[in-house]
């Protein structure tokens, strides 16, 4: 009797995909937010509000064009920081177990509006406000600019940063896996969220109405830390975890 040969699928196909999608994205939210963090210390120091010391810029921010490109060359990575982020959750919510699938859909919702927040957020400031600065049509950016300390931009940066450092915090309660490096990786998101929550808490509580960014700051710092250093780690995690190819 005949036989009808069935093709055979390799069934490591769909994880190898989904394993590369995390360890590119865990690399590239590294990358990215390294790259942010060390062009905004070192090209963009604090030009007005509380934190700034000399020179300082003030209402309505119009001298601020002596200062493009430099202080928005920051903002090019990290307009890609939530994207790659997003992706990265992706993967862990592909590997998930069933009883941490909940946690990995609320850490894509999260990423999902942190993502929409920051590029639409940084989007504007480059090819908007910057331009306009650039061309004398200031006038009307105040609230816009990112020298406001209570602007637009700043309100922004709190609510987008608020909602990254939520999705950690479930990414952590999505994130499976045993040994050091998966506690590590889930200990450093969760602290993150809980440092964010507690700075948020006091700062408001000390300064109320005068919050201006000093939570912007502090949020940034937190947030991107925890991508940086979480991100090495989940990039080895990846790594170690990557399907083999059959002989």
């Amino acid at each position: 009797m005949a036989t009808h040969a069935i093709p055979h699928t390799p069934t490591t196909t769909r994880p190898r995909t989904m394993n590369g999608l995390g360890l590119w994205s865990a690399a590239a939210t590294t990358l990215l937010t390294a790259a942010a963090l060390l062009i905004a210390i070192t090209t963009a120091p604090p030009r007005s509000g509380p934190f700034c010391q000399d020179e300082c810029l003030v209402y309505p921010y119009t001298d601020a064009v002596a200062f493009v490109p430099n202080d928005y060359l920051w903002m090019y990575p990290a307009i890609l920081i939530a994207p790659a982020l997003l992706l990265l959750v992706a993967a862990i919510h592909h590997q998930a177990t069933d009883d941490r699938k909940l946690f990995a859909v609320i850490a894509l919702s999260f990423a999902a509006a942190t993502t929409a927040i920051h590029v639409t957020n940084y989007f504007i400031q480059l090819t908007v406000v910057q331009p306009s600065l650039l061309k004398g049509e200031a006038a009307a950016l105040t609230l816009l600019s990112q020298y406001n300390p209570h602007g637009l931009f700043i309100a922004l940066e709190d609510a987008g940063y608020l909602m990254m450092s939520a999705t950690l915090l479930f990414m952590a309660l999505a994130f499976g896996g045993h040994g050091l490096m998966a506690r590590a990786i889930q200990w450093i998101f969760a602290i993150s969220f809980g440092l964010v929550v507690v700075a948020l808490g006091s700062l408001a509580l000390r300064f109320g109405a005068d919050l201006e960014y000093r939570f912007e700051v502090a949020v940034i710092l937190i947030d991107w830390t925890a991508l940086i250093i979480g991100g090495v780690l989940l990039s080895l995690s990846f790594w170690r975890d990557r399907p083999r190819q059959n002989a």
